[in-house]
This record gives C-alpha cells, sequence and structure tokens, in this order.
C-alpha cells in the first residue's frame, strides 16, 4: 500500500500530484452537506431573477398601455364635445401627434347628428421584451380602445329669471334678453327635436300664470282679473303643486301708485292698459306671465325680448314656480294644456318622473336683488262688499260710512242719505232778483230736486282694486273727510311677507329641489351681498353658482349651456 508521502516522492509526475489533489477535494466536498444548499440558492436565485424580469416586462406593458389609453381617452373626449369646431378625426389626430404616438392610433370612426355625437377610436402598439423572450415571447401588443359620446337626451329646463324694477338699472334687462336668448339657441341648437323643454317663469313681487295655464289649476274666484297665488309657508318644502286642490289667488291690486281706471271709457283694469301707469302684485300681461314648457325658438326668444322690469323681488316665489314646472305632480296639467293645444304634444307624459334615467331635470335661477315685501289683501277684503258706490252711467262715487248711515258724494264733497244714482237730492241755487247797471243788489234762493241718473251700485273689494290703485282710493273718497283713511283703508286691508320669511322660503324649497336631484344653478348679477348669500346657498353647490357682472352674464348662461350637456366616456 502506498503511503502518503508516496505521491510527493520525486519520481511522482506533476498531472499524476493535481489530479490526486483534485480527486480529494471532491470527494471531501461530497463527504460535506454544505454545497448541497449552495446548488439550491443558485437555482433560487435563478427563478427569482426570472420571474423578477418577467414583472419587469408586465410593468413596461403596463406603463406604456396606460399612457396610451390616457391618450386615447383625452382625445375621444375633446372629438366628441358639440362645441368642438374642428373635425372629430382631425382632434383625435392631432393629440396623438402631441403626444408622439401617431404611429400607434388604428382606427376613428364619427357617429353624428343632431344634438349627439359619437367618437371611438382603437389604438395599439407592440412593445418588445427583456426577459420573457427567454420563455419564447418577444413581444407584447398593447391594445387601447375607447369611444366617448356627448348627447343631450331628455332634458327640463325652467329658466327663473328676475325682472323687477331693478332690472332697467345698468343695462341688466338688455343684457340678461341677450344672454337668454343665446342659452336657448345652444340648447336647441345642440338637442334632438321633442327632448328638450324650457319654461320660463319671470318673476318680481309676484309669479303670474297665462289664463290657459290656470284654467288647468283650482284657484279660488274671488276674481278673474289676474293669476297669481298665494302661498303659505309649509307649500315651500315640498317641490309638488297638486292641480286639483284649490290655491288662493291673489287679489288685482296696486298698493303704489295713484291711478283711477274705473272712469275711462271704457274702464281700464290695472296693469292691462300697457302704459305703465300702475303696478299691481299680479299683473296679467303677456310679457309677464309664466311660458310653461315650450321648444319653440322663435316663440321662446320673442317671449324674452317682451320682458319689462318692474316691481319687488320674490325670489322664493320663482323657486316655487320653477320647481313645480319640472314635478311629476304636474303631469295632469300638463296633459290639460297639451289637450288645449297651448303645449306641444311631445311633453305630453312630462314633467317625467325623477326616477327617469334619461331625463335631466335643471333650473336656471337669476335674479339682480334681495326678497322684498310681498303684499296681499287681508281674508276679510277679498270678496266682501266694499263701502264703496259706483254710478257707472255718471261715472260717479258714493262712500258709505255705516257709522252715522250716510253716503260721501266725492263730487259734491258733501253727505247724503243714499248713493248717488239711486234716487233724488235737493239742491239750492242763489238767483239775482233785482241787477243793475252789472251789479245784483238782491238775491233769493231756490231750491230744486234733482234726479239722479243712472244706478250706482256697491263694489266688491274684488272690483274696487282692480281698477282704483289703493292710494287713489285713499287719496279720493276717503282723505276729504276721513282722518284715519290711511288706517282704515290701505294699512289694515293688507299685509306684507317680509324678507326674512321669504329668505326662509328661499332656501326651503331651494334644499326641495335639490333633495330631489333637480340641477340648481343661481346667477347674481351684480346682487348685492344678502341677495348673493341666498343663491349662492340655493345652488347645487359652489360650481354651480355664478357671481357675474355687466356682459359677464353671458359668459354665466353659456356655461350652463355646457354644463347641462351630459359628456362621459362610454366605455
Amino acid at each position: 500500500m502506498t503511503d502518503r508521502n508516496t505521491a510527493l516522492t520525486p519520481d511522482c509526475p506533476p498531472w499524476r500530484r493535481r489530479r490526486d489533489r483534485l480527486g480529494a477535494y471532491a470527494l471531501r466536498f461530497l463527504r460535506e452537506e454544505d454545497g448541497t444548499f449552495v446548488v439550491f440558492g443558485v437555482y433560487v436565485f435563478l427563478i427569482i431573477l426570472f420571474f423578477a424580469g418577467i414583472g419587469i416586462d408586465l410593468m413596461r406593458f403596463e406603463r406604456d398601455r396606460a399612457e396610451l389609453q390616457y391618450t386615447l381617452d383625452r382625445a375621444v373626449l375633446a372629438a366628441a364635445d358639440l362645441d368642438q369646431q374642428l373635425a372629430p378625426r382631425a382632434v383625435v389626430e392631432d393629440y396623438f401627434t402631441k403626444a408622439g404616438l401617431s404611429d400607434f392610433l388604428a382606427s376613428v370612426t364619427v357617429d353624428e347628428g343632431l344634438g349627439y355625437r359619437v367618437v371611438s377610436a382603437d389604438a395599439s402598439s407592440d412593445m418588445q421584451t427583456q426577459f420573457m423572450h427567454m420563455t419564447g415571447v418577444d413581444s407584447l401588443k398593447i391594445p387601447a380602445s375607447s369611444t366617448a359620446e356627448e348627447r343631450i337626451g331628455g332634458v327640463e329646463i325652467s329658466l327663473v329669471l328676475d325682472v323687477s324694477g331693478s332690472m332697467n338699472s345698468n343695462s341688466r334687462l338688455t343684457n340678461l334678453k341677450d344672454a337668454a336668448k343665446d342659452f336657448v339657441d345652444q340648447m336647441v341648437d345642440n338637442t334632438e327635436d321633442g327632448k328638450l323643454s324650457i319654461s320660463i317663469v319671470p318673476y318680481a313681487t309676484q309669479v303670474s300664470m297665462p289664463g290657459f295655464m290656470a284654467d288647468t289649476l283650482t284657484l279660488t274666484d274671488e276674481h278673474d282679473y289676474s293669476r297669481c297665488v298665494n302661498f303659505e309657508s309649509s307649500d315651500f318644502t315640498t317641490t309638488t303643486i297638486n292641480p286639483s286642490a284649490e290655491m288662493e289667488r291673489t287679489m288685482h291690486f296696486d298698493p303704489w301708485r295713484y291711478w283711477e281706471g274705473r272712469d275711462d271709457n271704457p274702464p281700464e283694469i290695472v296693469g292691462l292698459d300697457g302704459q305703465n301707469r300702475t303696478l299691481p302684485v299680479c299683473e296679467a300681461m303677456a310679457n309677464r306671465e309664466i311660458l310653461p314648457l315650450s321648444k319653440d325658438r322663435l316663440e321662446l326668444k320673442s317671449y324674452i325680448d317682451a320682458f319689462t322690469a318692474r316691481g319687488n323681488t320674490s325670489i322664493d316665489l320663482g323657486m316655487k314656480w320653477g320647481t313645480a314646472l319640472l314635478d311629476p305632480s304636474m303631469q295632469p296639467s300638463v296633459a290639460a294644456m297639451v289637450a288645449s293645444g297651448n303645449i306641444d304634444s311631445d311633453f305630453l307624459a312630462r314633467p317625467q318622473s325623477y326616477s327617469s334615467s334619461d331625463t335631466l331635470k335643471v333650473i336656471v335661477l337669476m335674479t339682480d336683488g334681495q326678497n322684498t315685501s310681498q303684499y296681499y289683501i287681508f281674508d276679510q277684503y277679498r270678496d266682501a262688499d266694499s263701502e264703496v258706490w259706483w254710478n257707472e252711467e255718471e261715472k260717479k262715487y258714493s262712500v258709505y260710512y255705516p257709522y252715522n248711515n250716510m253716503y260721501y258724494w266725492p263730487h259734491k264733497e258733501r253727505w247724503y242719505d243714499h248713493a248717488y244714482g239711486n234716487g233724488t237730492y235737493e239742491e239750492t241755487t242763489r238767483v239775482c232778483t233785482y241787477q243793475r247797471y252789472g251789479y245784483c243788489y238782491n238775491y233769493a234762493y231756490q231750491t230744486q230736486v234733482i234726479d239722479e241718473p243712472g244706478e250706482a251700485v256697491a263694489l266688491s273689494y274684488a272690483d274696487l282694486w282692480a281698477y282704483t290703485t289703493m292710494r287713489e282710493v285713499v287719496s279720493e273718497l276717503y282723505s276729504p273727510w276721513n282722518s284715519n283713511a290711511w288706517s282704515h283703508m290701505f294699512y289694515n286691508k293688507r299685509g306684507a311677507v317680509g324678507s326674512g320669511t321669504k329668505n326662509s322660503r328661499t332656501r326651503s324649497i331651494c334644499n326641495a329641489a335639490k333633495d330631489k336631484n333637480i340641477i340648481v344653478f343661481t346667477i347674481g348679477f351684480e346682487a348685492p351681498s344678502s341677495g348673493q348669500a341666498v343663491i349662492e346657498d340655493c345652488a347645487s353647490s359652489p360650481a354651480h353658482y355664478f357671481d357675474v357682472d355687466g356682459l359677464e352674464i353671458s359668459d354665466a348662461f353659456a356655461s350652463i349651456a355646457s354644463s347641462i350637456r351630459k359628456l362621459r366616456l362610454t366605455q
């Protein structure tokens, strides 16, 4: 047996010595377990490295896909905008060119018509892999597809516009007319026929209805000179109006000016002469009444052009009627107006249910002021007979005073036991019995019985207020003999809803509208801070409120028109 030193003798060749050393190392390695774990670790490391490489490839893929999809989404959204003047295909191509991705745009498809535009586009690119090629995958295809649509479906709009007296200042009424007419054009131009209805609610001290609309509701019948409604505070907590429930008609009266129209020939009812001599709380003039549910561009714009501005400001009443014209409770009323030929048959089923997914309900509320007093006649002076009598043939008044059971004749400035025209009276005159050189030296008194022509009739308060303003009644009929005339015939017969109550009512009806998901845009047009606060709170959000001056009102209406259009990604 060769001992250990034999391999080291000079007789042992070098290659044998190297072989023996390697064999010894290998034998020792096989006998130790540490080598097994090293090999396993190497394999694990290679596997981790492989999957990490695949992850890197996938991350690169997602990065490139996100960039391509983002560019495509933005491009088709811009191209689908109905305000976009460039060709939709050119818009998409321009987006890709500026993003340096023009080589990846595959196709662009455009479908458009009245009130809608649909733009679809596809893009794709190839990404060379860095690690996955070891598995035979040399590249990954990156697809992107997007469709954007802008379409105006069913839209119900109430334009609630301030036409109070302050709108005459600083060309506000002129600027409002231009802005509102442009708004009508934008909405009609971009809406499929029959899907857009616009109601216009002009408001001042009150909100007046046309006769054909009032006929579909149940108003009290004290008079038929005009058609407004006195609401209670509780009415502002709901968007509904029940057409079959009785509503209190506003009295037709003017609490501000001095004017008498009963002695005109023919008699002139306050507010119908068109000469702006009187200012009734409820005005029965076509250009001051609601225009319900119209789609006719010419009708809408002509109506706006005819606006006149006067009276106090009742934002709460304007908002109440604007909301009611969007509420499904008005369907029976609208159906009746369709049947009478005053509303287009396209709107027979309107206002649509709040749950209707294809109908957008919008209010645009504008004011240049703040809530001011709204006047009304106390109940006991609404449908009772007044103390005033009228002789139509002679155009003469008489005033009955119950405390002495006598009648005052203003034209005679004397008291009699009956109204003028319902009997006879004695008239004493002085007659000259001796005259010389143009001078009378002696007089005699003669009494004769005068037969009164015509017939006096007691006027109801409704008739009295309609033809003669409250101030005129006080000044001409009562003040000559009654020191308490202003209390008796003015302050004791009419009341007022003040600004504090009206602000609270406005808040209530705005909240009720928003609770029904009605979109409320509001515009403060050179309004004082208190008015701005009310309508800013009324808006659906701060972004739905516009504070504008001068010609900026056109920008506000244009922005609202664009916002109304529903623009969305559909894929």
